[in-house]
């Protein structure tokens, strides 16, 4: 049974933003600043996690608006819960995307609201898949979202290798988020990353005066 979302857009909060998932050789991580805001101006919120655990090894970031966001992502873990005892095993990271893919298609008129997906699974190892506004489904080794990503598409072209190393990794999310929350008004508060891997997933939190500060700073 298709399930159905009112709109929320006029006047919604949004979650800013800037978002962030990227394959290394073994894991992928994936992460996001913590701000919301109202209207692209008014920031409602600095605390906003972003990053959100949909089962053990899979994670999706959201962007655009958080009612619509948080209704999806809510539904889609309990849908891949039930998915997990049907098919007796655990979900593959896939087939979490699919779900927020029909999610966002079926609703397409109502929605406001992206998503990245990231994981780890024994048929695939890390992946990472992104989820547009209208229900498209495209798998990427890095991908960017959010109003911030359009001031480092740049950097992410000229910095992301193949089989980058977990810690050349993290350092290459980590700079992207801060370059990102220095120029983007609707980005910043603190930086939240997943590390996902076959042993499992690691929360990284980095506050804003930890970041990395760059020449223009």
């Amino acid at each position: 049974m298709e399930k159905h979302f009112t709109d929320s857009r006029v006047k919604g909060v949004s979650t800013g933003t800037t978002i962030l998932a990227a394959v290394f050789d073994g894991g992928v991580v994936i992460g996001s600043d913590s701000r919301a805001s109202m209207g692209g101006e008014f920031v409602s919120s600095k605390t906003i996690n972003k990053v959100i655990q949909v089962y053990d090894r899979i994670f999706c970031c959201m962007a655009g608006s958080l009612a619509d966001a948080q209704a999806v992502t809510k539904t889609a873990k309990f849908q891949l819960s039930f998915h997990s005892v049907q098919m007796e095993n655990p979900p593959l990271v896939i087939a979490a995307a699919s779900i927020l893919k029909e999610l966002c298609y079926n609703n397409k008129d109502e929605l406001q609201a992206g998503f990245i997906t990231a994981g780890w699974d024994k048929k695939k190892g890390p992946q990472v898949y992104v989820v547009s506004l209208g229900g498209m489904l495209i798998s990427q080794p890095v991908t960017i979202g959010g109003s911030g990503s359009t001031y480092i598409y740049g950097y992410v072209d000229a910095k992301y290798k193949v089989n980058m190393t977990r810690e050349e990794c993290l350092q290459f999310a980590t700079n992207a988020l801060a370059l990102a929350m220095g120029r983007d008004n609707v980005s910043g508060g603190v930086v939240n990353l997943v590390v996902i891997t076959e042993a499992g997933a690691e929360h990284i939190v980095i506050p804003g005066d930890k970041l990395p500060t760059f020449s223009d700073e």
